[in-house]
């Protein structure tokens, strides 16, 4: 059993080497490019993917741990827990909602900033990010905890 914590370790790792590689490398690339509908191409199809992996991970490392339940195993539990609440309702609120109100944006490039649908999928962006983020910053406190 001693394979156990490490399976644990690497789901947690491959988690949130997906959150960190959607929010510091894909996400920035669609808004720097010039060739933002390609992008947001490869990204609306890597997304549901990397949504399946996250949840496919958390619920590896979740059900490790608890097979593990080494020390401080009940706060790490609680953390998993959390995290994939976090993943799953970015997966099926977040997302969901700003890929259709994108759908609805004629031409997102010429759109005003200002404009109402504009605005809430940024503030969806925004919700995403921090998402994400809380997963990154779940994933090192875990890695301490294990």
């Amino acid at each position: 059993m001693s394979f156990v914590p490490a399976l644990c370790r690497l789901a947690v790792a491959l988690w949130v080497g997906g959150a960190a590689l959607f929010t510091f490398v894909l996400t920035p690339t669609i808004f720097r490019t010039e060739t933002r509908d390609a992008a947001g191409r490869i990204v609306g199809y890597l997304f549901p993917g990397y949504f399946r992996w996250g949840l496919a991970c958390g619920a590896v490392a979740l059900l490790a741990l608890l097979l593990a339940r080494g020390k401080n195993w009940m706060p790490a539990a609680v953390l998993l827990v959390v995290m994939l609440a976090v993943t799953a309702f970015q997966a099926f609120h977040v997302e969901p909602k700003a890929a259709l109100i994108k759908q609805q944006i004629p031409s997102f490039e010429t759109t005003p900033k200002d404009h109402p649908m504009r605005r809430e999928f940024s503030k969806l962006h925004g919700i995403s990010a921090v998402c994400n983020l809380s997963v990154i910053a779940g994933g090192v406190v875990l890695m301490v905890l294990l």
